[in-house]
């Protein structure tokens, strides 16, 4: 670890009003593990298993099920090599650090503003969704200004205290954690006949056009939106520099998040599937409303609409912290201006959660103004993104316990380390995967332009993350 990122880890105890100078800048400690876990499921339960999932059941039917279980055994992988690299190292800039470290500043430099970027658009994208929600309620109410005070509100939260973010974004999860353990507790008393009148049963899986309906193909054109819909997970890892015990809460909330993930999002959509005709989902429209009023649940458009309203204020909120937090980090060892790096007396890193505001609000704006010319453009620059985030920390892990055990350091003998499994066939494993999702989506008409565009983004800053190399070693 880097002076500076060292220095960046230590806790604040100076209690008074103002800054703390650049030599001093800290982020304090007080997240505890359950806020960790709903922090990660914060980031990533959203609107992409809420509403968007509809598309992936469209798109490849009942054996979307199955594009589901391929995506959860990648961010098991993820999670697992990045559970190890923080368990053996925790940091707020989390795999940015470890790329820098494991295999070379530009890497780390790219790594860190490609993830910032892709946070900071987000931003935009969920205080507009969550705007459209409430405008919608409220018509008298501007869509650009709803997101804008959303935002506002949003970053006034995360320049209180680490401790008060944490908290809202606990209960912000709750209550989508609430919402599908319902879903999928009524779905399985269905499926048992404890509920009447139901059609569940499993013969809702092959009896509309087969498990198959569109063919095995459609099962990775629906992965895509489901592994994208999965993003945001590895949050966990950069909130852990900010926990009170970092090495051990890391540990349980990677353990922790993998099953919460997997079982919410591959227990919902199989119970949805077994449930409804996967015919009577419609794109765009949230399947598990479709769910709940075959229950019969008064209200269940409603009830779903503020379900994912505010799941998109969770997002929003960890998107915030995210980025704040990865500008933060980036501020701290030279790779983003210093002057990003300033930190409150609460121990906030308020200059960066500010910047990083501020480019949601623009982008924002962008969206009323101009959303087909620019704001599209904007998000299609973020399409690859996190396949290009995951790839870095495959790599940096595969690099990581040989560069340790030159320094002396053997993480596999250490107890207190989250090892990763079949180390390095899994790694070479998820590699090859990776990159051939990046080619899948290059020949795919519906995405070749976002990751064309998201390519060229990162080309651009790998150039700039390569020249700061030079300049640094000159």
């Amino acid at each position: 670890m880097s002076h500076d990122c060292e220095s960046s880890m230590s806790s604040v105890s100076d209690g008074s009003v103002g800054l703390v100078s650049s030599s001093e800048r800290s982020l304090t400690k007080s997240l505890s593990p359950r806020h960790l876990s709903m922090i990660a499921l914060g980031g990533a339960i959203g609107a992409g298993l809420l509403v968007a999932s509809s598309t992936a059941i469209t798109v490849a039917g009942p054996a979307v099920i199955l594009s589901y279980v391929f995506a959860g055994v990648i961010l098991t992988l993820v999670m697992r090599m990045l559970g190890e690299l923080s368990s053996a190292s925790p940091q707020t800039g989390s795999f940015s650090a470890y790329a820098h470290r494991f295999i070379g500043a530009w890497a780390g430099f790219t790594v860190g503003w490609l993830y910032w970027w892709f946070w900071a658009v987000t931003v935009a994208i969920e205080a507009t969704a969550a705007a459209t929600i409430i405008s919608g309620w409220f018509p008298a109410f501007e869509q650009w200004a709803v997101a804008g005070v959303l935002v506002l509100a949003l970053t006034l939260l995360n320049l209180v205290s680490v401790r008060v973010y944490g908290e809202s974004e606990f209960w912000f999860s709750s209550v989508k954690v609430f919402a599908l353990g319902l879903l999928i507790v009524l779905g399985v008393l269905a499926l048992v006949g404890v509920i009447p009148h139901s059609s569940a049963g499993l013969f809702q899986l092959v009896d509309h056009g087969g498990f198959f309906p569109h063919g095995v193909g459609a099962v990775f054109s629906a992965l895509l939106a489901v592994i994208f819909s999965m993003f945001g997970a590895e949050i966990v890892t950069i909130a852990a520099g900010e926990s009170t015990h970092p090495r051990e809460s890391v540990v349980k909330a990677v353990r922790a998040v993998l099953l919460r993930i997997l079982i919410f999002y591959i227990g919902a959509i199989a119970v949805t599937l077994c449930v409804v005709p996967w015919t009577s989902i419609v794109s765009g429209v949230s399947p598990f409303v479709t769910v709940f009023e075959s229950f019969g649940v008064p209200y269940a458009a409603v009830v779903m609409n503020i379900v994912v309203l505010t799941a998109l204020i969770s997002c929003l909120n960890a998107s915030l912290y995210s980025s704040s937090r990865m500008l933060f980090a980036m501020a701290s060892r030279g790779d983003a201006p210093r002057f990003l790096g300033g930190v409150s007396s609460v121990g906030s890193p308020w200059v960066a959660v500010i910047f990083s505001s501020c480019v949601g609000v623009a982008s924002v704006l962008l969206n009323y103004f101009m959303p087909d010319a620019v704001f599209s453009f904007l998000v299609n620059t973020t399409g690859a993104t996190g396949i290009f985030v995951w790839l870095f920390i495959a790599v940096s892990h595969l690099r990581s316990r040989r560069i340790l055990l030159a320094e002396g350091v053997d993480v596999t003998t250490r107890a207190d380390v989250l090892k990763m499994w079949a180390f390095p066939y899994l790694n070479w494993a998820l590699i090859v995967v990776l990159v051939a999702l990046l080619l899948f989506m290059g020949v795919s008409v519906e995405h070749r332009y976002e990751v064309l565009i998201s390519t060229g983004v990162a080309v651009v800053v790998v150039f700039f993350g390569w020249l700061r190399s030079v300049r640094v070693t000159r």
